[in-house]
C-alpha cells in the first residue's frame, strides 16, 4: 500500500480528507503513483502534471523521506520505503511571492 499526501487545495478538489492509499503492483515510481492517482481521481488529471506533457506543473514539488525527488526522472525508482509504505510520497504546493 503507497501512502500519498496531497496539499489542502488538491485534497478539497479530489473531495478527500487524509492521506490517499494506493495500491501498486510492480515497481513504484513518480509516473505510477499519478497515474494511479488520477485514475481513482480524475478530476485531479491535469491539475499534477500537464494534460500534453505530463510534466510535474511548476507550483508542485515531490517529496519522499525527506529528499526533493522533483527534478528525478519519473520512471526512478521512488526508496523501498514508499515502496514498502513506510513513508509517505509527499506532493506539496510551492509558495511563490515577493
Amino acid at each position: 500500500m503507497i501512502r500519498v499526501v496531497l496539499p489542502h487545495h488538491l485534497r478539497t478538489l479530489a473531495r478527500y480528507d487524509g492521506e490517499v492509499q494506493l495500491e501498486i503492483a510492480g515497481e513504484v515510481t513518480q509516473r505510477v503513483i499519478l497515474d494511479a492517482l488520477e485514475t481513482r481521481f480524475p478530476v485531479l488529471a491535469g491539475t499534477i502534471r500537464d494534460h500534453t506533457t505530463r510534466e510535474r506543473r511548476a507550483y508542485l514539488r515531490f517529496f519522499a523521506c525527506g529528499e526533493d525527488l522533483s527534478f528525478e526522472s519519473p520512471d526512478a525508482p521512488l526508496p523501498e520505503a514508499v515502496a514498502s509504505g513506510a513513508e509517505p510520497f509527499i506532493i506539496l504546493g510551492a509558495i511563490a511571492g515577493g
